[in-house]
C-alpha cells in the first residue's frame, strides 16, 4: 500500500538559521491554528530554557495539512551539543528540509546534519532561508551547498535536490530567487512532489522503532516513533525487543495511543504503517527498542549515537550553606535524577564513582551539560559540579584527544586576536575565506583548548564576531596548554560581605559579589590577573574610635561587580575548584575550604 495521504519530514540546519520560525509559519498556513488565534513566536520551543536562549534543545513533533495530505514535521535542534537528538529522529522520516541562512551559508552543524541525512539516503530539499536579509548572498550560498554535498559524497540524485527560497518570518517562499510568493505554497508543493509517498505493508505484523522517550508522572514512560509495518491497536498484546540486546519482553500492552495533530495529541484506537505515533503503558521502555507483534519478533536496527567528548563530576553539596535553598539535596535524589535523564537523552552517559556522593556525567559538550545543570536547579536540586574535562582515548597505544572544527566569522581587521588565541590553544588553520568585509576562519583545535574561550573571543572581537564549533574527530594528544591565566580571590572568613572589606579587596582584582552577600571560608569572590590565588577578607569592618564612625563607609565607592552566567562559571572554575549550584545561587568555591589545608596540599603537589 502507498500512503499518498502522508509525508514525514524533518527540518535540519545549523543553530539560528530559522528552523523553528519556519515551522511556525508552516503550521499557521497548514490549518493548525484558528484564523483569529493569537500565537507566539517559535511556538514549538515550549521549554522555558529554549525560549530564554532562543535555541531548540529537544526535537519536537507537529503536523500540518496541505491539499488532503498530512505532513508530519519534526523540528530538530541546531546546536552541536544536541545533535544526538537529530541523529535518532531522522530514522522517523523519509525526507528532510536542509535549511541554510542566505547570508551565513552552510556552517559546521549544517555539515553534520547533512552528512547524517545523506548517509540515511533521505530525499532532500534545500531551503535558502532569510532571503530578505540585506546582506543575503543567495547565489554564493547555493554554490557553497553544492560544493558541500559533493564533498560529503552525495549521489547524483541528491545533488539534483530542489531548491526553495524562503523568508520564514514573513511566511513566504518561491522557486525563483528573485521574487517571493505570498505564502508557503511553493514549499508545500515541493515537499509533496519531492518526498515520495511511502510504500508500506499495512497487513504485515506490527513493528515500531522507539526514537524518542517522554515521561509523565501519571503514566510513566511515553514512547514516540514511526510504525514501520502493520498496525498498532490499543490493548493489543505486543513484545519489546532491541537490536543490540537479545532479551525479549512479552506480555506488554499499549494502554494509550495518540497521533499528532498540530500541537495536540489526538487519542486513536489504531494507527498503521507510516504514522508517527505516541503511546504509553509499557514499563521500562528505552530509546532504540522495537515494539512488535508477539508472533513476529523482529528488532529494527537503531542508529549508532556518537560518543560523548566531555565529562564532569556531579556531587552532593557539602559547603557551609548546604541545604538552605534546595529541595532535593541527598545523594539518592541526585543519583535518581541523573539516571532518569538517560531515559530521554541518548547522548548522555552517567556512572557511579568510588565515592557514594559523586557521579560521573559525560555529554557532547559544555552546553549539553550546562542545560542539564540549569534544568535540575530549576527543579529544586542542589549539588556541586567539577570543571569540565575532555575524554581521552588510547588508539594503537597512542593517547588521542577530541578535536573540534572551530569556525569564526569576524571583521577583517580583527583576525589577529583569533590567530593568536588559536596558536596558544594548538589550533591549526584549515580554511580562510573573505566574505564581503568579513573573514571566515576555520581551525581544527583540541576541545580542551576551547574551554573558556567564548567570552575572550567576544571581548577580542568587540562583540562583532560569531563562533561555532562541532566535533571533528580524535587526533594524537597535542601537548600541554595553559587553561587559565588568572588566579582567584578567596574569602578566608565566614559572614556577610561589607563595603569596607570589598573596597579593600577590589584593589586586588575583580569582584563577583556585592555588599550584603553571605560568604564562607574558601568561597571564590573574584579573580586577580596574577597567576596565584589571593586570600581576602571581604567581611572586614572598620575599627571604630571616637573620631571614626561607621557612617563614613558611605564615602567608599565600589566598582560594579561581574555577574557570571552558568556557562561562564563552568568556563572559569579551575581544577581545584567546584561550582555550587542551588535553585537561587551559583557559588564558586575551593575543593579544600580551609586556607591552611589548601596551602599544605598545594605544597605537596609542587614537591611531588
Amino acid at each position: 500500500m502507498i500512503r499518498e495521504d502522508l509525508r514525514n519530514v524533518a527540518i535540519i540546519a545549523h543553530v539560528d538559521h530559522g528552523k523553528t520560525t519556519l515551522v511556525n509559519e508552516m503550521m499557521a498556513q497548514g490549518g493548525v491554528f484558528r484564523d483569529n488565534q493569537q500565537i507566539q513566536d517559535r511556538v514549538m520551543d515550549s521549554n522555558d530554557l529554549e525560549r530564554e536562549r532562543g535555541i531548540t534543545i529537544l526535537a519536537k513533533n507537529t503536523s500540518a495539512h496541505y491539499n488532503g495530505v498530512k505532513i508530519n514535521i519534526i523540528d530538530t535542534p541546531g546546536h552541536a551539543d544536541f545533535s544526538g537528538e537529530v541523529e535518532r529522529v531522522l530514522k522517523m522520516v523519509d525526507g528532510a528540509l536542509v535549511l541554510v541562512d542566505a547570508a551565513e551559508g552552510p556552517l559546521p552543524q549544517t555539515r553534520f546534519v547533512l552528512q547524517k541525512a545523506l548517509q540515511l539516503g533521505l530525499k532532500l530539499i534545500i531551503v535558502i532561508n532569510k532571503v530578505d536579509r540585506p546582506d543575503a548572498r543567495i547565489a554564493e550560498v547555493v554554490e557553497e551547498m553544492q560544493l558541500l554535498m559533493m564533498e560529503l559524497d552525495a549521489t547524483d540524485e541528491q545533488l539534483d535536490s530542489p531548491i526553495v527560497y524562503c523568508c520564514g518570518r514573513q511566511g513566504t517562499s518561491s522557486l525563483d530567487a528573485d521574487k517571493q510568493e505570498e505564502n508557503l505554497v511553493p514549499l508545500f508543493e515541493t515537499i509533496i512532489n519531492t518526498i515520495p509517498a511511502k510504500e508500506v505493508d499495512v497487513d504485515g505484523a506490527g513493528q515500531l522503532l522507539v526514537s524518542c522517550i517522554d515521561y509523565n508522572e501519571f503514566v510513566g514512560r511515553i514512547g514516540i516513533g514511526r510504525i514501520e509495518r502493520g498496525k498498532l491497536r490499543i490493548n493489543a498484546p505486543v513484545s519489546v525487543c532491541n537490536f543490540n540486546n537479545n532479551k525479549v519482553r512479552t506480555n506488554c500492552r499499549i494502554v494509550n495511543l495518540y497521533q499528532i495533530e498540530g500541537l495536540e495529541r489526538t487519542l486513536v484506537e489504531e494507527a498503521q504503517a507510516g504514522d508517527i505515533v505516541v503511546f504509553s503503558g509499557i514499563e521500562g521502555l528505552n530509546i532504540g527498542d522495537t515494539v512488535c507483534d508477539p508472533n513476529k519478533v523482529e528488532p529494527v536496527q537503531f542508529v549508532s549515537i556518537e560518543e560523548p567528548t566531555v565529562e564532569m563530576t556531579f556531587s552532593v553539596n557539602d559547603s557551609p550553606f548546604a541545604g538552605k535553598e534546595g529541595k532535593f539535596v541527598t545523594s539518592r535524589q541526585l543519583r535518581d535524577r541523573l539516571y532518569h535523564e538517560l531515559l530521554r537523552d541518548v547522548s548522555l552517559r552517567v556512572s557511579d564513582t568510588d565515592h557514594t556522593d559523586s557521579f560521573r556525567v559525560c555529554g557532547r559538550g559544555e552546553m549539553h551539560l550546562s542545560i542539564l545543570i540549569e534544568t535540575m536547579r530549576r527543579e529544586g536540586y542542589e549539588f556541586q559540579v567539577s570543571t569540565p574535562r575532555v575524554l581521552y582515548k588510547e588508539i594503537d597505544g597512542v593517547l588521542h584527544e577530541p578535536i573540534e572544527r572551530f569556525l569564526a566569522d569576524v571583521p577583517e581587521d580583527m583576525t589577529g586576536p583569533v590567530f593568536s588565541a588559536m596558536g596558544n590553544r594548538k589550533g591549526v588553520l584549515m580554511h580562510m575565506t573573505a566574505i564581503g568585509s568579513r573573514m571566515r576562519l576555520e581551525f581544527s583545535v583540541p576541545s580542551r583548548g576551547l574551554f573558556g574561550y567564548k567570552s575572550e573571543f567576544l571581548t577580542a572581537t568587540k562583540g562583532q564576531g560569531i563562533m561555532n564549533t562541532i566535533f571533528f574527530g580524535y587526533e594524537p594528544y597535542k601537548g600541554d596548554m595553559q587553561r587559565r591565566s588568572t588566579g582567584s580571590l578567596v574569602a578566608f572568613e565566614t559572614g556577610d560581605a561589607v563595603t569596607y572589606g570589598l573596597f579593600n579587596a577590589q584593589g586586588r582584582g575583580t569582584l563577583f559579589i556585592g555588599a550584603g552577600t553571605p560568604v564562607y571560608e574558601g568561597m571564590v569572590v573574584g579573580y586577580t590577573n596574577l597567576a596565584d590565588d589571593i586570600n581576602v577578607n571581604v567581611c572586614k569592618t572598620k575599627h571604630l574610635t571616637n573620631t571614626r564612625s561607621s557612617g563614613s563607609d558611605d564615602a567608599l565607592t565600589l566598582v560594579p561587580v561581574v555577574k557570571m552566567s552558568l556557562e561562564e562559571c563552568l568556563e572559569f572554575i579551575a581544577d581545584d575548584e567546584l561550582l555550587e549550584v542551588t535553585p537561587k545561587s551559583l557559588r564558586i568555591r575551593k575543593r579544600i575550604l580551609n586556607g591552611e589545608l589548601r596551602a599544605k596540599a598545594r605544597f605537596k603537589d609542587k614537591n611531588r
